[in-house]
């Protein structure tokens, strides 16, 4: 079969949109690294803590050191992101792309150089903040609709035999992405709905007999997505934050421990294993409980930043516990993003599980022991996924679940960014990919063709 497709394509339109940008006569002021494509035009305001997120009224840009979980509410006000910290990895550019705003990161010095109410436009795909307005902004978002449109069109009947999956965190969203060509949800981050409508620790809520209040909340916003996309599925990761993160939900700093480096601390699994922690978890099994109870069967989950297999063990019974038990019907995946997964894959893949969803963000920051926050580290190209050792962890873990019969996914930014990765890893016999929405379309018609061409290359030799 011949497919034609793509009629503008999207580096034409990049490279439109930094020439008309260059033809405003805008000066230069801040260069970073380009996290969410776009072009837009508003005031600065200048967050230094959490205190001062309701500075941000519709239509600013917030500018700020790094976000995190707590800045979601003042980050969907916003119409762009800058900061100081971080990568491509980093929590405003993965929230950014989401919410379909431009954002540029690692700029290391936008909060010291700009100003609160500063006239500023934000290139988010070329990582450059310019003073003053761009008034060609409208234009170049409306030829931006425009090829998204076209190559929906294009994609929406396109199979592939790698499925197309997308991640999402904020429920909302899906009303805007629902008719993009995706297969299902690969990643539902439930963070969006712990600090955007619950906003308490659980630990607090507990002990304030709200336990009832969270569940309810959780399950709401999960079961908005499973209910929109039915029957496509939908896996949802358990919680994920560090304790950092946890510290700033109201009522968290009487539960959280300090830790120098949350990264590699208190997270995922451990937590969930954990006696100051597992009736908080409980809650969120209960939230999933309550949604396939609704018979929205589509939902399944993922347990986070596994370490090893005997707390993966300790995970299932807690969750047989609550009623939740591996079946034909519900999914319980491993997010495959400890380098210990990619060193003794078969031992994590002999577990009753249903598959594993490769996090290439984490797994490249433990395999290179690289900060996936450092913008300097970044910009100096030390955080690579396509890096000879992370790809080899990768292919360890595809071969080593499927030859247990498990499937695998990726659910990490690397299949967002890079055509390279995703060709690698099919050719490794990657089971589905998942990415953000504003590339499922781009990535169903890449896959389409990568797949052809190993058709082909087969029929050749035979």
């Amino acid at each position: 079969k011949i497919y034609l497709v793509q009629t503008r394509p999207v580096t034409t339109f990049k490279k439109q949109e930094s020439v008309q940008t260059q033809s405003n006569d805008l000066k230069e002021i801040l260069r970073g690294s380009g996290a969410s494509p776009g072009t837009v035009s508003g005031k600065v305001k200048i967050i230094k803590d959490l205190t001062e997120l309701a500075k941000i009224e519709k239509g600013d840009v917030l500018v700020t050191k790094m976000t995190s979980p707590d800045y979601v509410p003042g980050m969907k006000r916003a119409v762009a992101i800058v900061t100081d910290e971080g990568g491509l990895t980093s929590h405003a550019a993965i929230v950014s792309r989401e919410l379909g705003i431009p954002c540029v990161v690692g700029t290391e010095k936008a909060t010291q150089l700009l100003h609160d109410n500063d006239l500023i436009t934000v290139d988010g795909s070329n990582g450059i903040v310019y003073s003053g307005k761009s008034n060609q902004v409208e234009i170049k978002q409306e030829i931006k609709s425009e090829i998204k449109q076209e190559m929906n069109e294009e994609t929406s009947s396109l199979i592939t035999g790698t499925k197309i999956y997308m991640n999402l965190g904020e429920p909302d969203k899906i009303d805007d992405y629902k008719n993009l060509p995706f297969d299902g949800i690969g990643l539902m981050r439930i963070e969006f709905i712990i600090t955007d409508s619950v906003k308490k620790h659980p630990l607090y809520m507990i002990k304030n007999g709200q336990s009832q209040e969270y569940i309810e909340k959780l399950s709401e916003g999960i079961s908005k997505v499973a209910r929109t996309i039915y029957p496509k599925p939908i896996i949802v990761r358990f919680s994920d934050f560090k304790t950092n993160e946890y510290k700033n939900l109201e009522g968290g700093s009487e539960f959280e421990p300090h830790e120098e480096n949350p990264m590699i601390g208190w997270r995922g699994c451990s937590r969930y294993v954990s006696p100051d922690f597992i009736e908080a978890f409980k809650l969120e099994l209960k939230a999933i409980k309550k949604c396939r109870d609704q018979n929205l069967k589509n939902v399944h989950v993922m347990l986070p930043f596994v370490r090893n297999t005997e707390e993966v063990r300790n995970c299932l019974e807690i969750l047989r516990s609550e009623g939740l038990v591996k079946s034909h019907d519900f999914g319980v995946y491993l997010m495959a993003e400890v380098p210990a997964v990619a060193l003794i894959t078969e031992e994590f893949a002999d577990l009753p599980i249903t598959g594993a969803s490769i996090g290439s963000n984490d797994l490249t920051q433990g395999i290179l022991c690289v900060d996936r926050d450092s913008a300097k580290l970044s910009r100096m190209g030390y955080f690579d996924e396509r890096n000879p050792a992370v790809l080899k962890g990768m292919s360890n873990i595809i071969k080593g679940f499927k030859k247990h019969g498990k499937t695998v996914s990726i659910c990490g930014q690397s299949v967002s960014e890079y055509e390279e990765i995703v060709e690698y890893l099919i050719k490794e016999g990657i089971t589905s990919v998942s990415v953000n929405p504003d590339v499922v379309a781009k990535t169903r018609k890449l896959v389409a063709s990568i797949e052809r061409n190993i058709l082909l290359g087969k029929v050749r030799v035979s």
